[in-house]
């Protein structure tokens, strides 16, 4: 075989090479879970994030970066691996504002939303996210007190972290986005002091329970005497009425009486008289008495009042 056909040959296998890399380099596909990054000479270009099948120039010209659009989960303070989990004392162990000593871990889910920044803004965009992590849990835990870490506040205290994250991942232009922070858990460094807080705890919440048992006798109590008041002056109230309507009948009756007696006088101040001697002596005797001489005469009026009334009672019991 001539030199000449050797190199013939030979350029005819490099330009199929040539021809295989062209066409197995200029396209590539892109899953409905990942983004790409088009790099030119190794400069980035503009992500894109359409799945399907996508063109570019062949490599050495061109290149492509994916990445996952999935949700991360960044697990501070511990490690899960294949069911176990190794924990980082080191990490966890950061002081309260009240100057105690807790263990605080947690986990921080988050996401790549800009691939570009993402892969070249930062030489370890993971580790920068557990610095940062660690930084704004120990800055917010500072700020706290012993008690609302391990009771209450655990859910402002993650509202905190996950705001301070959040800016600090802005400030430095990593790419991602943080979308939730969870305490796992907050806990005391040994026994004793687990023991000892505990019985506070057991403590505060004994002496709430008698104020709030307090707060409901109280209010018990004063519903009650309230009732009463208002019934009181319910009472009050419709005495008050009853006078009235009894006093302006006595006006009535004193202005009958008035008028009877300017017409009559003498008749008027004798029945007065009588009517009120009935009244204070209701079972007593009048007798109508006139003096002439020596001689006493008087005449009964209750007995002719008896004996004129049996007649008109019996009459009407015939019939």
């Amino acid at each position: 075989m001539s030199l000449k056909r050797i190199y013939s040959l030979i350029g005819i296998l490099v330009g199929v090479i040539v021809l295989a890399i062209v066409l197995f380099s200029s396209w590539y596909t892109v899953d409905e879970s990942d983004q790409a990054v088009i790099l030119t000479f190794g400069k980035a270009e503009d992500a894109i994030q359409e799945p399907g099948l996508h063109f570019k120039m062949p490599w050495p010209i061109q290149s492509v970066e994916k990445l996952s659009k999935e949700t991360y989960s960044l697990q501070f303070g511990y490690e899960e691996k294949d069911g176990k989990v190794k924990e980082h004392p080191n990490d966890t162990k950061m002081i309260t504002g009240d100057e105690n000593i807790v263990l605080a871990d947690l986990v921080v889910q988050w996401k790549i939303t800009n691939p570009k920044k993402y892969l070249f803004n930062s030489d370890n965009p993971k580790e920068l996210l557990y610095d940062t992590t660690s930084a704004s849990l120990r800055s917010i835990i500072g700020s706290s007190k012993i008690d609302d870490a391990l009771t209450s506040g655990k859910g402002e205290i993650e509202a905190k972290v996950r705001d301070l994250l959040a800016s600090l991942i802005k400030k430095y232009d990593l790419g991602i986005s943080i979308l939730a922070v969870k305490l796992q858990d907050v806990e005391l460094p040994n026994k004793d002091v687990r023991s000892a807080f505990t019985n506070v705890t057991d403590a505060r919440e004994t002496m709430n329970t008698k104020i709030n048992e307090a707060k409901k006798y109280r209010n018990k109590t004063l519903n009650e005497s309230q009732g009463e008041k208002d019934a009181i002056i319910s009472k009050a109230e419709g005495d008050k009425a009853a006078r009235i309507q009894t006093a302006r009948g006595d006006v009535a009756l004193f202005n009958k009486l008035f008028e009877q007696y300017k017409t009559n006088p003498e008749i008027t101040k004798q029945r007065l008289v009588l009517e009120t001697l009935e009244q204070v002596l209701p079972n007593a005797e009048i007798y109508i008495m006139k003096d002439e001489g020596n001689t006493l005469k008087y005449f009964p009026i209750k007995p002719i009042d008896q004996e004129s009334a049996k007649p008109s009672q019996e009459g009407s019991d015939n019939q």
